[in-house]
């Protein structure tokens, strides 16, 4: 039976992103200098990990220019794209690696997007699994600043979300059982809340 992985935030043929950092404007969030060599070893990891008949669903910004799409070919697995900011180009460019397009996708009562979902707008799912973030994870909210009106946010993390970017899953897409026990591992919710969410 085929396996379903999850990835996000590929990112191929992406020379700013081998520059990309942490908070602390020195570690890179990705170990490549180069988008070449960066997209070969992605490449083989993929391959090593995912099989031709798996199922992937690819939670946006695959790549950033269009002469990179081509690299979608040489991917194993039956791909869906849920599109991310990132993936600009006409639909049917992409509908030449991609089975099927998507803003979003609900499985197992959870709602899979590029962006996380507004916590107003997560309703009766119990987690948003999400790329766009790269190394970085939706914290828990900590209070309001009284002088701006802005939410404040602490270094918790929000299980309500998990990012499932490369940077976070060793840059090769993510088996889905694995997905949920990291979630579950962290205190998340997997499955349907009860209605339609709570008051």
């Amino acid at each position: 039976m085929p396996a379903v992985f999850l990835v996000s935030d590929t990112h191929f043929g992406h020379a700013g992103v081998c520059r990309f950092t942490e908070k602390d404007g020195v570690t890179k969030i990705r170990p490549w200098a180069d988008p070449a060599e960066m997209d070969e070893e992605m490449i083989k990891r993929w391959n090593d990990t995912v099989r031709p008949n798996d199922k992937v669903y690819h939670l946006g910004d695959v790549v950033i220019n269009r002469k990179a799409l081509p690299t979608m070919a040489r991917l194993n697995g039956d791909k869906v794209l849920i599109r991310g900011n990132h993936d600009i180009f006409r639909d049917d460019e992409y509908r030449l690696y991609f089975r099927e397009l998507r803003a979003y996708h609900v499985m197992n009562g959870m709602i899979l997007s590029h962006i996380p979902l507004h916590s107003d707008s997560l309703g009766r799912f119990g987690v948003n699994i999400h790329g766009h973030l790269h190394s970085n994870r939706v914290k828990k909210a900590c209070g309001v600043d009284i002088n701006t009106g802005e939410v404040k946010y602490g270094d918790e993390n929000d299980v309500r979300y998990h990012c499932v970017c490369v940077e976070q899953t060793d840059f090769k897409p993510i088996l889905f059982e694995d997905v949920i026990k990291r979630i579950e591992a962290e205190g998340g919710s997997v499955g349907f809340k009860n209605g339609n969410g709570s008051l």
